[in-house]
């Protein structure tokens, strides 16, 4: 309890995660109006649309789900990057020398943040949708079914994953810009340039983490999944558990 009022203090006490709070809300429940506006736009005029998907709930909270969760990776990443950068871990580990211990306060101050953030910011984006949309982009956003709800219960629990995994690679990287760049470029690009490999890059997308992120979270994808979205939870929990095991390990042997 401790080392987690310290997590706290240290967490709060800098204008990062705030400034960072305020990048989320904008992005989040901007894209949320956008998609709102744009539901009408493509209702009255349909053969410019481009292709819109409609507005559903996933699209609502896409703004939260995509552009919302890859700024909390990156203010979380920040977290463990700021004190080797400054060298204030090397007073953290002189406090609690079971380093582990820190690495998991850490995820649980953050994590729990993020999760109560996007929760609200879930619901904050689609009612603002729905408030912006007429009767007839509206009619598909409405929570009803499992995969309506699973784009706003589902954020959240997407958004502490993603923490964890963005502890457990800023404690790999120890460099904030080695941290950002890969957890940027990743979701963004990485995974997106298998689809040019032909069959071999198929067959190897529904492996790929963050594309099971998307999967659970209800997002229209090509991919041929193995399993359902639960699955594809399971899954990118399991890899998100791998490597924070793997930055404890690592954290534990080198020197700070």
């Amino acid at each position: 309890m401790g080392v987690l009022a310290a997590e706290r203090i240290k967490f709060t006490s800098v204008k990062s995660p705030w400034w960072c709070s305020l990048i989320i809300v904008i992005l989040s429940l901007g894209l949320a109006g956008v998609m709102g506006w744009v539901g009408n736009q493509a209702v009255e005029h349909p053969d410019d649309s481009g292709g819109f998907p409609g507005l559903t709930p996933d699209v609502a909270t896409s703004g939260v789900s995509g552009f919302g969760i890859m700024v909390l990776t990156i203010m979380a990443a920040l977290v463990v990057t700021s004190e080797y950068r400054f060298g204030l871990i090397r007073t953290t580990f002189q406090a609690t020398p079971k380093r582990s211990t820190v690495l998991v306060a850490k995820a649980l101050i953050v994590g729990v943040y993020g999760a109560v953030l996007t929760t609200v910011l879930a619901f904050a984006a689609f009612f603002l949708s729905k408030a912006i949309a007429n009767d007839q982009a509206g009619k598909s956003l409405v929570l009803s079914g499992g995969a309506a709800w699973r784009a706003i219960y589902g954020i959240p629990i997407y958004a502490f994953l993603c923490v964890v995994l963005a502890i457990a690679v800023g404690a790999l990287l120890r460099q904030s810009a080695a941290a950002i760049a890969l957890l940027l470029l990743w979701p963004l690009l990485i995974e997106n340039l298998f689809g040019l490999f032909g069959t071999v890059g198929k067959n190897i997308q529904p492996f790929l983490p963050f594309l099971n992120g998307s999967h659970f979270l209800g997002s229209d994808s090509s991919v041929d999944f193995h399993w359902g979205p639960w699955g594809s939870l399971v899954y990118f929990a399991v890899f998100t558990g791998v490597v924070f095991g793997a930055a404890v390990l690592v954290v534990n042997r080198r020197d700070a």
